[in-house]
């Protein structure tokens, strides 16, 4: 039995991860009730824990899922040959002929026609920190053009923050079914099983590849409860699940590297379960921005999204950064981002329309780098408007940007630094910034 996956939609629901707990099941009375591992399983079926988190951590921090499933997943991986996956990298992966000191920006990735999965369309530009210390991260950009035909994937390294920018794909996973469109985002954790298929496409996207700790909602502070990202619009699938003995493959990703194993089923055969380790997407257009309401431009942390905490209190292994649509109405202040340097590493990468710093040059599909304490700002044709326009209040309207960025320095692949359409003159965008000094003091 195969259920068919345009029968099924997303619940919403509370992020994974905050103590709440999910329950869904795709045949009555599938899930246990009242116990987690009865004796017997309705159907016939094996009742398997898949931890997020170290059985003791605090109550609540603890995320696990119960699924109640045909087979137990110890039939679905085993004797693993290696692979080669030649441009998907980890950290750390510092190359002594690369300088990643740098501000860098790259056209869009282009598009092609050529068969490329979501395992060989991946990417990587940057690197950061160590995949087997777990910590730090990996940018990525997909290129996706076929479906995944009876092969799998897990990352036992890493949870993956989705970004698509172009076309549509679906995410069929252990735990249900993910349609994912530009414009939104999808976690996939650590350990999950799925395959990606191609709804319309070619697909084009971004993927913050997270070796740390998992993402969470940022504390709000003095914001207090409402606007930024809300709980209750992030979406965990239903239960889906199919019964098909077939020749397939399941590889997964295990310390940088890349082992496939040959299989006699889909692994994709939970017919129910319960817990708060589950994938979820989540629609940017849901995240409100808040902002400075008399004066001052207040610092980007402002438009967290989603964050992965670092073992230092308010510095981040990764922030998930939104740029999106929004009034802007402070007065006597320069609105755009302003120049400077900070301890973070900044990769930028554009969904759609014009980033109000950079007017020309950072286009849909693009990506930029400025690396820890490495100085960037705005252009002069930014510099200029913004400090000359008139300061009603004013739409910032068909843009939406985002930014992953590290405490850690990424460090740029041989993909990025020799392949990808990085843009030489990138830094000569700041070489008519002028001389304005003149040793009066202006206007009070």
């Amino acid at each position: 039995m195969t259920q068919d996956p345009r029968s099924l939609a997303s619940h919403p629901g509370y992020m994974p991860g905050f103590g709440n707990d999910f329950e869904t099941e795709a045949l009555p009375n599938a899930l246990p009730q009242g116990r987690n591992s009865p004796q017997k399983c309705n159907y016939g079926l094996y009742g398997e824990q898949l931890s997020g988190t170290a059985f003791t951590a605090p109550s609540h921090q603890n995320e696990r899922t119960w699924c109640y499933r045909i087979r137990p997943s110890v039939k679905h991986a085993n004797r693993f040959a290696r692979v080669d996956l030649p441009y998907w990298k980890s950290a750390p992966l510092i190359d002594p002929d690369l300088i990643s000191l740098g501000q860098f920006r790259w056209d869009p990735i282009p598009r092609t026609d050529t068969p490329l999965t979501w395992l060989t369309g991946m990417r990587t530009m940057t690197t950061a920190g160590d995949v087997h210390t777990q910590t730090g991260m990996a940018a990525h950009v997909y290129l996706v053009t076929r479906s995944m035909e009876d092969a799998y994937f897990y990352s036992a390294d890493s949870e993956l923050l989705v970004v698509p920018q172009q076309g549509r794909l679906r995410f069929l996973t252990e735990l249900g079914i993910i349609d994912l469109t530009p414009g939104e985002v999808a976690i996939l954790p650590r350990g999950l099983t799925y395959r990606v298929e191609v709804v319309d496409g070619p697909a084009r996207g971004f993927v913050c590849e997270n070796y740390g700790q998992k993402f969470a909602l940022p504390g709000r502070g003095p914001i207090g409860a409402n606007c930024m990202a809300n709980r209750r619009d992030f979406k965990t699938p239903v239960a889906a699940f199919e019964d098909r003995e077939v020749p397939s493959t399941i590889t997964v990703k295990w310390g940088g590297q890349f082992y496939v194993s040959q299989i006699g089923q889909s692994p994709l055969d939970v017919v129910a379960w319960h817990g708060n380790y589950a994938p979820c997407k989540y629609d940017l257009n849901d995240y409100c921005p808040v902002g400075a309401v008399l004066f001052d431009h207040p610092d980007p942390s402002i438009f967290t999204v989603l964050t992965a905490p670092s073992g230092v209190e308010g510095t981040a292994n990764i922030d998930f950064v939104l740029f999106r649509e929004r009034w802007m109405v402070a007065e006597d202040t320069f609105r755009p981002p302003w120049y400077h340097r900070n301890i973070m590493s900044e990769l930028m990468g554009n969904i759609y329309g014009q980033y109000d710093a950079k007017p020309q040059g950072f286009v849909p599909g693009g990506m930029s780098l400025h690396n820890m304490m490495l100085p960037h700002g705005p252009d002069r044709e930014a510099f200029e408007g913004a400090s000359n326009e008139d300061l009603a209040p004013q739409k910032l309207d068909n843009t939406m940007s985002f930014m992953f960025e590290t405490r850690f320095p990424q460090h740029l692949t041989p993909f990025a630094a020799k392949e990808a359409p990085l843009q030489a003159d990138y830094v000569e965008c700041w070489a008519d910034l002028e001389k304005k000094f003149d040793g009066s003091p202006g206007p009070k």
